[in-house]
């Protein structure tokens, strides 16, 4: 019986050990790096959406044509942002409408969740962005 109860222990040990990295939450909320939109570039530019929240709440969004300044709150898994005034660019019209469209996404975000290097920001649309390594 000893023997039994030594196999079952161990048989358990491995099971911990093998699932506590799954059952552990998720990383927390990458604060201060720079998130990159995963989208391809629009034609005729380089420029890919880039989004940074500090822990005090401050958000930077450079779109596909402006930038702008904004607040966020940031939760367990819960997410809230309110861009703030964009000042008109000079910028081709699918660029200016893209800029748009990805604010009013911003501005509808409600939750969160990180996938390793890859945020998720769920609302009426989810947006996924890379956390910058470089």
């Amino acid at each position: 019986m000893p023997r039994l109860v030594r196999h079952v222990v161990f048989c358990l040990l491995i099971v911990a050990r093998l699932l506590g990295p799954a059952a552990a939450s998720e990383p927390a909320f990458p604060f201060d790096r720079e998130l990159m939109l995963d989208a391809a570039p629009m034609p005729g530019s380089k420029r890919v959406p880039i989004l940074t929240i500090a822990e005090n709440g401050t958000a930077s969004i450079d779109l596909w044509c402006a930038s702008l300044h904004g607040q966020a709150s940031v939760r367990a898994d819960s997410i809230s942002i309110v861009p703030g005034p964009i000042a008109p660019a000079q910028c081709a019209p699918n660029r200016q409408s893209g800029d748009e469209n990805l604010l009013a996404a911003l501005a509808q975000v409600t939750n969160w969740r990180r996938h390793g290097d890859v945020i998720e920001l769920l609302g009426a649309t989810t947006l996924r962005f890379r956390v910058m390594t470089n």
